[in-house]
């Protein structure tokens, strides 16, 4: 099994990140399946920025954010959104994928929903899988995956070398 995480440090680098490779990989006739998360109006001071899902490799883009007021500080995840980007990408898993890539492994899927049973098909379909996610989830991830999960460095190339070596396995 090959399944991966990576993390980053600045706000939107682990979306801009996965995003990036993604696209590098459908570049090169590699068949994603996923999601990965675009952020937009992030320019607006007075506001957060809306969270998109963009399904791989050719699905919708879904708002999985919620706004629940300007004095807000709790998690803006809509719970009902996120639960159709997984709809979305399990149809798309009934097509033949080489990697599943998941913006994030977050308090969702720490907790037993979300994502969880899609990666778990990924692998159990021989599909690399690599997540992104933050010091908070990282050890439930690592426990997710039975300790055979890999770090990757936060780099596009890392990813791309980490990719290649699990084509050669």
């Amino acid at each position: 099994m090959n399944i991966a995480y990576t993390m980053t440090q600045g706000k939107g680098d682990l979306d801009k990140l996965l995003a990036d490779f993604a696209s590098t990989l459908a570049a090169r006739g590699v068949r994603t399946c996923g999601i990965v998360q675009i952020n937009t109006d992030c320019d607006l001071p007075e506001h957060r920025c809306d969270m998109d899902v963009q399904v791989l490799p050719d699905g919708p883009l879904i708002r999985i954010s919620q706004f629940l007021g300007h004095q807000s500080k709790g998690c803006r995840l809509d719970p009902a959104a996120l639960e159709n980007a997984v709809f979305e990408v399990a149809r798309r898993m009934q097509d033949d994928f080489d990697v599943f890539i998941l913006n994030k492994f977050g308090k969702q899927e720490a907790d037993g929903r979300g994502f969880r049973d899609l990666i778990a098909e990924a692998l159990s379909r021989d599909a690399v899988v690599i997540a992104g996610t933050n010091p908070l989830n990282a050890e439930k991830f690592e426990d997710f995956s039975g300790g055979i999960a890999k770090q990757i460095p936060p780099k596009l190339t890392d990813l791309l070398n980490w990719f290649d070596t699990t084509q050669v396995d």
